[in-house]
């Protein structure tokens, strides 16, 4: 990508002014541009100063250790004379075996075991410490508890011991086995699923297009039309620079491309490249630059004057700079947009994995990559995984390692294995971001070439929340409805986590959400919101066809081909990029 010299030399400054202020390695990587902003990530620091106040707090309030202690021998002795009533939550499933309830042994290792979490609970919740404090000290010991599980060992597992009868010893080596292959191909990362099924344009990312666009750190996809019309204002996609693009189409069944094109829609959507050591230092200027881009092949290629938006997680961060940046140039190509799982006013506290994010925390993290150019996917990934270990990790170890069965065959844990690199200058300006509360602060900040403000913004929006998201928690997503000036915000509340979230089609029959009832424009509390709301059975891609429809255009002939003489089709949907 040819840079004017003028730009080389403020890249250059920008550099030198932040000297020892890079950073990477899973302290860095782990929250970095999901959740609740571009964050630092989880310094080690951190998780010795939570388990330092801890202690200090005890030592400081030992009766508080006397109640905590005295409650656990209670607990204990019960356990020894068969008088306990300890037993585990009936959704946990690692205690789903009969034998945790009939067998005596397991029985009682069960419940000792739960009475440790409920005396680390209770002397956890009975100490005095602000909420910050007490946040990160419930994060931590309740990592520390997951750890302890006897679920997490052949000899406290039970459905692991009979596994090991039932298969002649083969579950062993198998666990062995599996266990070897991650330490040597899965960069000592236990596997969360089976990749051999996907295959990439074969039975994931199907949908029709070609790549219509290439420079160095992108392609641009131009997906085919499925209806005899479509409407006139095409729709492009900012995906996150942090997974592949083709999450927005990743079956037939959960393809949000495949519903657009089925609906008249005319969608791009952006790939991004998987930089590498040799790859320029794209920073979020860049990427913004990119987005323009599009937006210029977009319009040659349809004839259109305006252009919809989406952008989804830190996607929807950079769709955001990009629609400010447009604003201060006056430039009104963008229509309307839709903005899902994305948050742009972080606050401490919104999860408490949130609360261990510190200013120390955030500058060792800066000094210990120093000379990283790149964070790899795979911090990232493990990183991420350690949000939930439960989940993530040591369910994976029960499965893969004790019972030496292969992880699940699923098209959405395909998608996130694949993961990407992130470039430190990216991953900088999101901490920049952050640490200035640049999108709630509007005018106060200087990026891609112009001062951040969202109140210049007055497109339609569509932003969407999942109620069980753990990385972009749901009412940190809603603060972005009082961001932007526009009149009519909508905010839709997904009944699902992440991605599922927007992976959502209909045929769900557990789907639902909830929608606002008494205005054009989402009100400022979230408590009202929730007061005013409507709760819609079913997925939410219907009512936003209709919303996109409806601010769409009129109804044309669809085109014939993709493409057009000046940006002709190149190699078929993914594309290139996607395999990198």
């Amino acid at each position: 990508m040819a840079k004017s010299d003028s730009k080389k030399k403020g890249k250059k400054d920008k550099k030198e002014t932040r000297a020892a202020f890079n950073f990477g390695g899973f302290d860095a990587a782990n929250e970095a541009t999901g959740a609740l902003g571009p964050l630092a990530g989880l310094a080690r620091e951190d998780f010795a100063g939570a388990v330092g106040v801890m202690l200090r707090q005890t030592a400081a309030q030992p009766d508080v250790a006397f109640k905590a202690m005295s409650g656990f021998s209670e607990d204990v002795v019960k356990i020894m004379t068969g008088q306990s009533d300890l037993a585990p939550d009936p959704k946990d499933k690692r205690f789903k075996d009969p034998a945790w309830q009939f067998n005596p042994f397991f029985k009682a290792g069960a419940q000792y075991y739960l009475a440790v979490q409920k005396g680390i609970k209770d002397w956890v919740d009975d100490l005095e410490m602000d909420a910050i404090e007490k946040d990160r000290a419930n994060f931590v010991s309740q990592m520390i508890i997951d750890a302890l599980a006897p679920t997490n060992t052949l000899i406290g597992n039970p459905t692991a011991q009979k596994m090991v009868v039932d298969s002649g010893g083969l579950s062993l080596i198998k666990g062995l086995k599996n266990a070897y292959d991650d330490m040597t191909k899965n960069d000592f990362m236990v596997s969360q699923v089976d990749k051999k099924p996907f295959k990439l344009g074969e039975n994931v990312a199907t949908a029709k297009g070609a790549v219509v666009y290439r420079d160095e750190m992108m392609e641009l996809i131009h997906y085919a039309p499925t209806t005899d019309e479509v409407y006139a204002i095409p729709q492009l996609t900012i995906p996150p620079q942090i997974n592949k693009m083709y999450i927005n189409d990743l079956t037939p069944e959960k393809s949000v491309v495949k519903w657009q094109t089925d609906n008249g829609i005319q969608p791009f959507v952006i790939s991004w490249k998987n930089p590498q050591e040799d790859d320029p230092q794209w920073d979020m200027a860049d990427y913004v630059d990119g987005c323009i881009r599009a937006l210029d092949v977009i319009e040659e290629i349809t004839g259109s004057k305006t252009i919809n938006v989406s952008g989804a997680c830190s996607g929807g961060q950079t769709m955001s700079i990009m629609l400010s940046k447009l604003a201060d140039a006056g430039d009104k190509r963008v229509g309307c947009v839709t903005m899902m799982v994305c948050v742009l006013e972080p606050k401490q506290g919104d999860t408490e994995v949130s609360s261990m994010v510190s200013d120390n925390g955030i500058a060792l993290a800066r000094q210990r990559a120093q000379k990283k150019k790149l964070i790899p996917g795979t911090d990232m990934a493990r990183g991420f995984a350690w949000l939930r270990p439960n989940d993530l990790i040591w369910g994976y170890v029960i499965n893969n390692y004790l019972l030496g069965m292969d992880p699940p065959a699923f098209d959405i844990l395909f998608w996130n294995a694949d993961a990407t690199n992130l470039s430190t200058a990216l991953l900088l300006d999101f901490l920049d971001l952050f640490e200035a509360n640049a999108y709630k602060e509007a005018g106060s900040f200087q990026i891609a070439d112009h001062t951040l403000d969202l109140t210049k913004v007055k497109s339609d929006m569509f932003i969407l929340g999942g109620t069980t998201d753990h990385i972009t928690p749901w009412h940190a997503c809603y603060r972005s409805t009082q961001l932007f000036g526009g009149k009519n915000i909508e905010f839709v509340l997904s009944q699902a986590g992440h991605m599922q979230a927007i992976l959502n089609p209909p045929g769900n029959p557990k789907a639902k959400f909830w929608r606002y009832t008494k205005g054009k424009k989402a009100p400022a509390s979230v408590e009202k919101f929730m007061e005013n709301t409507e709760e819609v059975a079913g997925s939410w891609w219907p009512y936003w066809i209709e919303w996109l429809q409806a601010r769409a255009g009129k109804k044309i002939a669809a085109p014939k081909n993709v493409g057009s003489k000046k940006h002709k089709a190149q190699e078929a949907a993914p594309g290139l990029y996607v395999l990198d």
